[in-house]
């Protein structure tokens, strides 16, 4: 399987175009909850692409507002590609989005869930079991820990869940960024906040833009609920067993929506996998079926 038959091809990509500013963007990437958008400039010879803008580019350069100056070169694939073989550079890189380039021209995107859906149909190898790809160092909060230091929490390990644990720190649910997000307010221009707004000396207060959940907020202040993680958490966790394989993992991702599922064995957490970490069983030498 190519990346032609995985990507979502130009028709359908969302762009932002040359010249422009930040406000272009900030709509798919807040309201539209993108990761990425390509960058395109139209001359005489039609169409060109010219880079990307993250979520993290606005983040680490608030104060500039020019498009030609966040965008950034990532790396980039084409459609003959295998998916094994932009699995392996999603890795390398670090990156949840490959533009898809011919000539200068963009002919798609493809991304982590593009690859997780080819494990999934059988369509990429599947068959490694998932406890040789499972992540040891799990993301954890207390269910009593407010949300607002729960989503201080998950912003300083980087990665986009926690797994609750109750008071005999068992497992008792999860909470993720889209969590937190759904709950979040953002308030423009009001003096007087609350108690659970950030102010001037509160850790979670950022300027001009704030990190919550998969998608960035414009906004001076951002209101999270102070009440316990677990009025917001999803207590009805998947979970997956060490002898599962990735395809059934992927599968569960998909139809349940979600981009991680914790590990266990018996009843005790042993671990997280992550949709990142079944792209790893095609890296390690596997090949498509």
């Amino acid at each position: 399987m190519n990346v032609a038959d995985a990507m979502t091809p130009r028709a359908d990509v969302v762009t932002v175009e040359l010249p422009g500013t930040r406000d272009d963007i900030l709509e798919y990437l807040q309201e539209r909850a993108f990761s990425s958008v390509p960058v395109v400039k139209s001359d005489e010879d039609g169409e060109q692409y010219r880079g990307l803008i993250s979520r993290d580019d606005l983040i680490e350069r608030p104060e500039e507002d020019q498009l030609a100056i966040l965008m950034r070169d990532v790396p980039t694939t084409s459609k003959d590609t295998t998916i094994p073989e932009v699995a392996a550079l999603m890795v390398e890189s670090g990156t949840r989005r490959v533009p898809v380039v011919d000539d200068g021209h963009l002919e798609g995107i493809v991304t982590v869930t593009d690859v997780v859906r080819a494990i999934a149909d059988g369509q990429a190898n599947g068959d490694t079991e998932v406890g040789g790809l499972a992540r040891r160092d799990v993301n954890t909060t207390y269910e009593g820990t407010p949300l607002t230091v729960a989503e201080r929490q998950i912003s300083y390990a980087k990665v986009p869940y926690s797994v609750v644990l109750g008071d005999s720190g068992d497992m008792v649910g999860v909470l993720t960024e889209v969590d937190v997000i759904e709950v979040a307010r953002v308030v423009e221009g009001e003096d007087n906040t609350g108690d659970s707004m950030a102010a001037d000396d509160d850790d979670w207060k950022w300027e001009s833009i704030k990190a919550v959940g998969s998608r960035y907020l414009p906004t001076r202040n951002v209101q999270i609920p102070a009440e316990p993680v677990r009025e917001f958490m999803t207590d009805d966790v998947v979970t997956v067993t060490g002898k599962r394989t990735a395809r059934d993992a992927a599968q569960t991702m998909l139809n349940k929506d979600i981009e991680q599922i914790p590990l266990v064995s018996g009843d005790e957490l042993a671990g997280i996998v992550r949709d990142v970490d079944l792209l790893s069983a095609l890296v390690d030498g596997h090949s498509d079926e």
